[in-house]
C-alpha cells in the first residue's frame, strides 16, 4: 500500500481573526507609544503636565470639600456651603499666589530665601505668644486682624528654598560634614522645635522630610541618613512617651481592636467608609460617613470620603494625579541645569507627594494617624494657598528647562494664554579664584583687551 500525503486542515476562521486582531492591537500600541514618546520630548511638556495636574487637583479638591463638609457646615453654621465658601476664598487667594509664583524671577527667589525663612521663624515664635490661637489641641494659628494663618505651612517652603541656597552656595565644600550640616541642620532643628512646641507632630514630620530631601538630592553620604534615622526614631519615641494621645494613636494602630470606640475610632470609621464604597462608590454626595460618623471628614480623612462616594476608581484617580506630580517634579529637576532649581524642585516634589502618601497611608490603615492634610484636596486655607504657590514655582521652574527656554525665546512656541515673558537662560556663576591663583581665561582676555 503506497502512502499518500494527508492534506493539512485549514486554520479555523476564528483563529485567523484572532491573529489579525492581535497584530492590529500591536500596531496600535506601537503607534500610541511613539506618539507618547514624541509628546514627552516636546519642550513644554513639563509645564503642561504641571498645569494639568494643578487644575485637576484644584477642581477635584473643591468638589470633594463641598461634598464632605455639607452636613457639618449645615449643623454648625446653618448653611451647607460654609466650609466650601471658606475653601473657595482661599482657592482664589491661591490662584493669585500661583500667578505671582509663575512670574517671579529665579534670582529674586534665591536672594529672598533667607528673608522668607526669617519671617516664618518670627511668625512661629509669635504663635507661641498670646497672639497665637488654639485649634484641635494645638496652638498653630496666628491671628492677623480678621484673618488667621498657620505659619508652619510656609515654613516648609521657606526651609526648602533657603536650604537649597545654602547647599548650592557651598557645593564645592560639601564633601566635609561640617559644611554639609552647618548651618542647615541646626536651623532646621530649631524650626522643628518651634513647631513641636505648638505641638504639631505631623507638620514636624513633613519639615523633617524637607530636610532629608535636601540632603538626599545634594548627595549626602548614606551613613548620615543612618544616623538621622536613629536620632529621629529616638526623638519620636520620646515625644510619644511624653504626650499620652500620641502613644494612644500608636497603640491603636498596633492593636486596632483594643479600643474600637476610643483612639482607634476614627481610623476604623475610615476603613468602613472605604469598604462601603467598593469599586464604584455609592455616588457623589451620597456617602453616610460625613453624617458625624467620621470626624474631620472634610479635612484629614477626606480620602475616606472619596473612597466611599467615588469608590476605588476615585481613589485611583487621586493616586494617579500624585504619581503624575512625582514624575513631573523629578523630570523638571533632572532636565534643568540650574543647581538651585534642581534641588528646590526635587524637594518640593518630595514634600507634596510624601505628605499625600502619609495621609493616604493612615487613612487606609498602613500608618498611625498623624493629622496631616491631603495636599490640594483637604480643606484648609493656609495649606491650600501655600500649596498652590508651590505649584506656581514648579510651573515657573518647568519654563526654565533649557529646551523650554530655547523654544520660548525663539518663538517656535508661546505661552500667550498665561501672558508670560520668555525666561532667561541659566548662566553659571564665574569660577572663584583664591588669592594668587591663576585668573580664569575670560578675565585674562578682558585684561588683554584693555
Amino acid at each position: 500500500m503506497t502512502g499518500t500525503a494527508t492534506a493539512r486542515p485549514a486554520r479555523p476562521a476564528r483563529s485567523r481573526r484572532l491573529g489579525r486582531n492581535a497584530r492590529s492591537t500591536g500596531r496600535q500600541l506601537a503607534v500610541a507609544r511613539a506618539a507618547l514618546t514624541a509628546w514627552l520630548a516636546r519642550p513644554l511638556t513639563s509645564l503642561h503636565l504641571v498645569l494639568a495636574t494643578f487644575g485637576l487637583l484644584t477642581l477635584f479638591g473643591l468638589v470633594m470639600v463641598l461634598s464632605a463638609s455639607s452636613v457639618q457646615s449645615f449643623t454648625r453654621a446653618g448653611s451647607s456651603y460654609a466650609v466650601f465658601t471658606h475653601q473657595a476664598v482661599f482657592c482664589a487667594v491661591g490662584l493669585i499666589l500661583f500667578w505671582i509664583a509663575l512670574r517671579l524671577p529665579v534670582g529674586f527667589l534665591r536672594a529672598t530665601s533667607l528673608a522668607f525663612l526669617l519671617v516664618c521663624i518670627v511668625m512661629l515664635v509669635l504663635v507661641l505668644t498670646p497672639l497665637g490661637a488654639e485649634s484641635n489641641g494645638a496652638q498653630s494659628w496666628l491671628r492677623l486682624g480678621p484673618a488667621s494663618i498657620q505659619p508652619a505651612e510656609p515654613a516648609k517652603l521657606a526651609l526648602a528654598m533657603w536650604g537649597a541656597q545654602v547647599l548650592v552656595t557651598k557645593r564645592a565644600l560639601l564633601g566635609q560634614w561640617r559644611h554639609l550640616l552647618v548651618p542647615l541642620v541646626p536651623v532646621s532643628v530649631g524650626v522643628f522645635a518651634l513647631v513641636m512646641l505648638q505641638p504639631d507632630m505631623g507638620t514636624t514630620m513633613v519639615l523633617a522630610m524637607v530636610l532629608l530631601a535636601l540632603l538626599w538630592f545634594v548627595g549626602a553620604p548614606a551613613e548620615l541618613f543612618g544616623v538621622i534615622v536613629v536620632a529621629a526614631t529616638a526623638g519620636a519615641t520620646t515625644m510619644a512617651a511624653i504626650a499620652g494621645y500620641r502613644s494612644e494613636r500608636i497603640e491603636s494602630f498596633l492593636n486596632p481592636t483594643a479600643e474600637p470606640l476610643g483612639a482607634a475610632y476614627q481610623a476604623r470609621q475610615a476603613l468602613y467608609s472605604l469598604a462601603e464604597g467598593g469599586w464604584w462608590g455609592v455616588g457623589l454626595g451620597q456617602g453616610s460617613a460625613k453624617w458625624d460618623y467620621l470626624p474631620n471628614a472634610h479635612n484629614d480623612f477626606i480620602f475616606a470620603i472619596i473612597g466611599e462616594e467615588l469608590g476605588f476608581l476615585g481613589c485611583l484617580v487621586v493616586l494617579l494625579l500624585f504619581a503624575t506630580l512625582a514624575y513631573t517634579g523629578l523630570r523638571i529637576a533632572a532636565r534643568n541645569t540650574d543647581p538651585w532649581i534642581k534641588l528646590v524642585t526635587a524637594t518640593i516634589t518630595t514634600w507634596l507627594v510624601g505628605q499625600a502618601a502619609i495621609n493616604i497611608g493612615y487613612v487606609v490603615g498602613l500608618l498611625p494617624v498623624t493629622g496631616l492634610q491631603l495636599p490640594m484636596i483637604s480643606s484648609g486655607g493656609t495649606s491650600l494657598a501655600l500649596t498652590m504657590f508651590s505649584f506656581g514655582l514648579l510651573a515657573n521652574f518647568a519654563r526654565h528647562e533649557p529646551q523650554a527656554v530655547a523654544a520660548l525665546r525663539s518663538g517656535t512656541t508661546s505661552s500667550r494664554l498665561l501672558r508670560l515673558r520668555p525666561p532667561e537662560p541659566y548662566r553659571p556663576p564665574p569660577p572663584t579664584t583664591r588669592p594668587g591663583a591663576r585668573r580664569p581665561a575670560a578675565a585674562e582676555r578682558r585684561r588683554g583687551a584693555r
